[in-house]
């Protein structure tokens, strides 16, 4: 097929309503003002429809999301970010300057590498009873870090007064922190910057309570 073909094709963005690296993505999504079509992957139901042996040859991984676009899948939250951000139009989601660009990174890596793994479903599913408490404890370890560094680095959002890559991580994060009865308010910063955002329209729309995919007792 023709390359320009190809990207004339919608994305099609295989995630879970309640994914915090499938929000990423539809955050991303809206900021640029990308059309795509979404494929629900229940990570409860019938054991994990992500450890199918059709949803293996899409993502080996099999974890959400995984997204078809350009005639490629792309796995990887932060892979699929950066590379919308490097092949289409609309607002910069990483920063032209070298330094800025460098801060958006070390704190999406911080959140994506650092808190999310080991708060996501398939290491509390191994770790059992005690899973509100650890991943109470691994959110509040990476948070304690993540407020000075904010302190730093935000303007409006979280690198200056550009919307970022790095504030595509911050707000699920977030959302993930409040589901497990984290403290917000113990980080002021953090706070400020997730009031902000979610009162802009790509993270109303895409959040977790209104996706196709939201179950009736949970929309909003």
């Amino acid at each position: 097929m023709h390359v320009s073909l190809l990207l004339l094709a919608k994305p099609v963005l295989h995630g879970y309503f309640r994914s915090s690296c499938s929000w990423r993505v539809r955050i991303a999504f809206a900021l640029k003002g990308i059309e795509y079509d979404q494929v629900p992957v229940n990570l409860i139901q019938d054991g994990g429809q992500q450890l199918s042996e059709q949803y293996k040859k899409l993502n080996p991984m099999q974890q959400v999301p995984s997204v078809e676009i350009d005639g490629i899948t792309v796995s990887q939250s932060l892979a699929v970010i950066q590379y919308v951000d490097e092949t289409r139009p609309g607002p910069r989601l990483l920063p032209a300057d070298p330094k800025g660009r460098a801060q958006v990174r070390m704190i999406s890596d911080l959140i994506a590498s650092g808190i999310q793994p080991l708060q996501n479903l398939h290491v509390l599913q191994k770790i059992g009873a005690e899973k509100a408490q650890w991943a109470q404890h691994f959110i509040e370890r990476g948070f304690q870090a993540l407020e000075p560094i904010l302190k730093q680095t935000a303007g409006k959002y979280c690198v200056g007064d550009e919307i970022s890559m790095a504030d595509i991580c911050l707000v699920p994060q977030v959302y993930n922190a409040e589901r497990f009865k984290v403290d917000v308010g113990q980080y002021p910063t953090i706070k400020r910057l997730n009031r902000t955002l979610l009162e802009m329209e790509a993270f109303k729309v895409t959040h977790p309570s209104c996706q196709p995919d939201t179950p009736a007792d949970l929309r909003s």
